[in-house]
């Protein structure tokens, strides 16, 4: 046997084909901007494959992508196209999944499948978590101009973000009919991993959106915050309309013009909100829709408050003369200097 033979269950076409229509799509029903996302990872993969091996994507088979292959591919990323370890973890996620899909489809490759599976993620520091306090938020909800239809939009939008902590795709995608004013009432939203969900609403909350929708609907927009043709607003256009309030708003509260204010951190400060109303994490974690309690920790690290509050109840410390520890052991005192 000289060389490769090109079988075709070993190539890697049919089965990037059947991974994004069959697993992703049909069975899994995953969400557009995870589609978008694993695409991407093995656009860039099959770009660097085409460059390293000189073959062309629909010519590569399994055996191509190995554990030093994809290994080289991520550290490519890093090297040429400088990403986060956040971002090289998200690649490495999508590649992770597709080989746990070839591994029932291809068993042969099984030693290859879990050599690359157990690549592991690279460890990166934790990006400190933004929020606005009360103030920040007040002046920021009185920023828009509520004499116009946009200002109107506006303010109920940021209200609503700022109460619920939806995720900017939730808020984007929500219609006139997933808001419910009678009793209990509450905005249904259907999140990340297609999980539907429900957060109650607050009296102002309430008032606001009563108020909005009973504004004429553009163009029979059935968005619930459409833009001045009916159609929903895009990301880029909710952020545009935020910095625009978070300006204004800067003039009234200071503090703000030194910080970055994307939607993210109003779904922050929503978290933060109820942390600071004794809110258990469980329950902020089923608020904003995590997968697990561990995700909703981040908020008890960056709330400052909590943590003073927690050090006035620590006994004050003796004033003896203290004790200074003494290494009788080479292999220890090494430790110690460290």
């Amino acid at each position: 046997m000289g060389g490769r033979t090109m079988k075709q269950g070993c190539n890697v076409a049919p089965l990037i084909e059947r991974y994004f229509t069959e697993r992703l799509m049909r069975q899994r029903n995953v969400s557009g901007n995870t589609i978008a996302s694993y695409r991407d990872t093995f656009r860039l993969l099959f770009r660097f494959a085409q460059a390293r091996l000189r073959k062309p994507p629909s010519d590569l088979v399994v055996d191509d992508l190995d554990a030093p292959f994809i290994s080289a591919f991520l550290a490519d990323l890093e090297a040429q196209r400088g990403v986060s370890a956040r971002t090289r973890n998200l690649r490495l996620t999508a590649i992770h999944s597709f080989f746990r899909f070839v591994s029932f489809e291809e068993p042969a490759h099984s030693a290859l499948i879990q050599r690359v599976l157990a690549i592991p993620s690279k460890r990166h520091d934790k990006r400190q978590v933004h929020f606005l306090t009360r103030p920040e938020i007040e002046a920021l909800l009185a920023a828009p101009d509520r004499t116009t239809w946009f200002g109107r939009r506006d303010h109920t939008l940021l209200l609503l973000a700022v109460q619920t902590g939806l995720r900017l795709s939730e808020l984007i995608n929500l219609d006139r009919d997933a808001i419910h004013l009678g009793v209990g009432a509450h905005v249904r939203c259907v999140g990340k991993g297609r999980k539907e969900r429900c957060t109650p609403l607050t009296a102002h909350a309430r008032g606001a959106l009563k108020a909005w929708l009973k504004e004429p609907a553009r163009h029979h927009a059935n968005a619930l915050f459409p833009n001045m043709h009916g159609g929903r607003l895009s990301a880029d256009s909710i952020q545009a309309l935020l910095s625009k309030h978070v300006r204004m708003a800067s003039e009234r509260c200071p503090s703000l013009a030194s910080k970055r204010v994307s939607p993210h951190v109003l779904r922050h400060s929503a978290a933060m909100e109820l942390l600071q109303a004794g809110v258990d994490c469980s329950v902020i974690a089923l608020w904003l829709g995590h997968e697990t309690v561990e995700t909703t920790q981040t908020y008890l690290h960056a709330h400052l408050a909590l943590k003073e509050a927690a050090l006035t109840k620590l006994a004050p410390y003796r004033s003896d003369k203290p004790v200074r520890f003494r290494a009788g052991d080479r292999l220890l005192a090494f430790l110690e200097a460290l």
